[in-house]
């Protein structure tokens, strides 16, 4: 054991302890959150505007207080941006994290001093609390790589702005610092291509222990590690890497392919983290669903999909969740936002502890002939039939085919990006198409009465998803390919790379 490791070790204890405590004390600290956040609201503008000087309870919050996207806390941004105090939150932001809409372009999500600690602190507990429960803290005894953004910062109105993985490169104790790679200006090169090179450099010769970031970018950084060294494995190369940290996409349909270029099978330890909060963390290895994160200054508020699009959905706190449910999840926090849908949805599979599943996007969905598929059942359903029939699949997405050519029925269109192309390509859309009709009724009564025909795959060329990325401007980084849209927008653009 390390110096490092070892002086770490009876902090993870205290961590892991306290995740235990309140994790099975998760509807009261939500209850404190909700006060607290009351409490100081009532003295912004946002609160006045919306007279939580008379709410008392949930339901009265739910009367004062819209669900909103970006566009309606908008304003209220502005105001901070012209230098105007206690507007969301009690003074001015910290930080804006920098972000991209899909509808709102740019948007600034304001991190305050009460808001930082739920990011790094809780990043920090979801590592402290796995070396706990597994005993390996090797990793703090070597080098660390967190593939993220820029750490370099601009400033609006004297706050300090920019990408989120790249403010909190800033808030990296100085006592891990030494440990943390690339190095600054290597992390400030903006193309991710040139700066994947430089970090294959500074890395090669390094006694990489944990490396960290989104599933398909860490495979990019393998292959060109591999490509540059002429070694089989990653282990090869690093013999003490032994974590895996990510979060942002499944990693299940990632496994095969990642850990066969590392030679061997890795711990790993999911994070789902976003600009406007970290939501939750792995806490137990032996557990897939994720612990959600109760006391770090989140109220949470759950509103069941098939509602979300209603005049009045249902809103519901922590207290009343359904196991089994398919929630939209929305956020209230000490950074000032209020009734905020971060467009993400989720499935409970236990309440004491809170555990869930992360399921997909409220905006990337299929349902153009009723079916209402959504992103957990697509890629359980790929990862099912890929394992069934011993393929790798590099990256996927769906799209409906709602006019094909002649007199064809409808039909799913899946396009795959394989490791190798399977000789079977007519079975596997079988096999898929089977884990649909399991999971999804209303796809399955579809299928029955003839309104859909069994799914289609187009298979793509090498490099499809990686290409089409870099051709919106989103190569790496947090950027992710969306796993299902509504409409045909991308599958024209993804026509540019059919076999």
């Amino acid at each position: 054991m390390g110096f490092k490791s070892k002086i770490v070790k009876p902090f993870a204890k205290l961590i892991s302890k306290d995740i235990r405590r309140w994790s099975q004390n998760a509807v009261q600290c939500q209850e404190s959150v909700f006060n607290n956040l009351i409490k100081v609201g009532r003295k912004t503008a946002f609160g006045k505007d919306h007279h939580f000087d008379e709410i008392k309870t949930y339901k009265d919050f739910k009367d004062q207080v819209p669900i909103q996207d970006y566009e309606g806390l908008k304003p209220y941004v502005e105001r901070i941006k012209k230098g105007e105090k206690d507007v969301l939150w009690r003074g001015r932001p910290m930080y804006f994290a920098k972000t991209s809409g899909t509808t709102s372009g740019v948007k600034y999500i304001p991190l305050t001093r009460d808001s930082l600690p739920n990011h790094f602190g809780s990043a920090r507990n979801a590592l402290f609390n796995y070396y706990a429960q597994t005993g390996n803290g090797n990793w703090l005894d070597g080098k660390l790589i967190f593939l993220s953004g820029s750490p370099e910062l601009t400033e609006i109105a004297g706050i300090k702005t920019g990408r989120l993985s790249g403010i909190v490169n800033h808030q990296v104790p100085s006592w891990l610092r030494t440990n943390q790679l690339p190095s600054y200006p290597t992390n400030c090169i903006d193309e991710w291509e040139d700066k994947l090179e430089k970090i294959v450099e500074e890395t090669v010769n390094q006694d990489m222990r944990l490396i960290s970031g989104i599933p398909p970018w860490v495979q990019m950084y393998y292959e060109r590690l591999l490509e540059k060294t002429g070694k089989k494995y990653i282990k090869d190369i690093f013999p003490n890497f032994s974590v895996f940290v990510y979060g942002g996409v499944n990693f299940e349909p990632y496994r095969a392919t990642l850990e066969s270029l590392v030679g061997k099978r890795l711990d790993s330890v999911e994070t789902y983290p976003a600009s406007e909060g970290f939501i939750a963390f792995q806490d137990d290895p032996n557990e897939k669903a994720l612990l959600l994160n109760a006391n770090s200054g989140i109220f949470f508020e759950f509103i069941p999909t098939e509602e979300f699009f209603n005049n009045n959905p249902t809103r519901v706190s922590l207290k009343d969740v359904e196991i089994g449910v398919n929630y939209a999840i929305i956020l209230n926090n000490n950074a000032g936002l209020w009734g905020y849908n971060i467009g993400d949805t989720v499935e409970f599979v236990s309440k004491n502890p809170p555990r869930l599943l992360v399921t997909g996007r409220i905006k990337h969905f299929i349902s153009a002939f009723g079916e209402h598929v959504i992103g957990k059942e697509v890629e359980q359903a790929i990862l099912s039939a890929a394992n069934e029939m011993n393929v790798k699949i590099v990256e996927f997405t769906v799209a409906p085919q709602i006019n094909p050519i002649g007199k064809e029925l409808p039909y799913h269109e899946w396009f795959i990006e394989f490791d190798e192309i399977p000789n079977n390509l007519e079975g596997l859309s079988q096999s898929i198409n089977n884990q649909m009709i399991r999971q999804n009724i209303y796809y399955k009564d579809l299928i029955d009465g003839n309104i859909l025909q069994t799914l289609k795959i187009t298979p793509l060329k090498k490099d499809a998803f990686r290409n089409f990325m870099k051709s919106r401007g989103k190569l790496g980084g947090q950027n992710k390919v969306p796993r299902l849209s509504n409409d045909r927008k991308i599958a024209k653009e993804l026509d540019l790379y059919k076999l």
